[in-house]
């Protein structure tokens, strides 16, 4: 994946890049991830520029996972199975989505609609392919990402996520 050439490697981020980036978006890099970035930045089609994008792409680039479940409730019927009764009214039943939505593991674009969640102190889990309401895990882990290995089996771990996995 990191070796195909189209991939410009800039310098990684410091530890107060870092910091700045998850107190400007309130999250946490999972050890892997963090490790990743701070090792080399990739940037190029598809790779989130953590140091130079605009705080509004990287915003809605954190928020993308989240905005197609609520287009999935709104517009294809979805209903998260531990969500209790759909409510009636739509904007009701959009609320209570993104309430229990803001209580599932955040996401974090790693590149294109590939994730990893967010937690410092986590490490080890398989990227996710969120599209939608559509997950699938595209590799084991992030050194599998970066270096893929056909041998692999990823093993869901992300609760909520996980569920969609197909």
């Amino acid at each position: 994946m990191l070796d195909d050439g189209s991939i410009t490697m800039t310098p990684g981020l410091t530890d107060d890049e870092l910091r700045r980036i998850e107190r400007e978006f309130g999250f946490e890099f999972a050890d892997d991830h963090r490790a990743f970035l701070a090792s080399a930045l990739p940037i190029g089609d598809g790779w989130p520029d953590w140091r130079s994008a605009p705080r509004r792409s990287l915003q809605q680039r954190l928020r993308l996972p989240v905005d197609g479940i609520l287009f999935a409730v709104e517009w294809r019927d979805f209903w998260g199975a531990d969500w209790g009764a759909r409510p009636a009214r739509m904007k009701d039943a959009l609320r209570s989505a993104n309430y229990h939505l803001e209580r599932v593991p955040q996401l974090v674009p790693l590149h294109a609609n590939h994730y990893l969640p967010a937690g410092r102190g986590t490490s080890g889990h398989p990227v996710l392919s969120v599209y939608q309401t559509d997950v699938s895990c595209c590799a084991a882990d992030l050194s599998d990402y970066a270096d893929p290995d056909p041998s692999r089996v990823p093993t869901p771990t992300v609760p909520f996520w996980s569920d969609l996995i197909g």
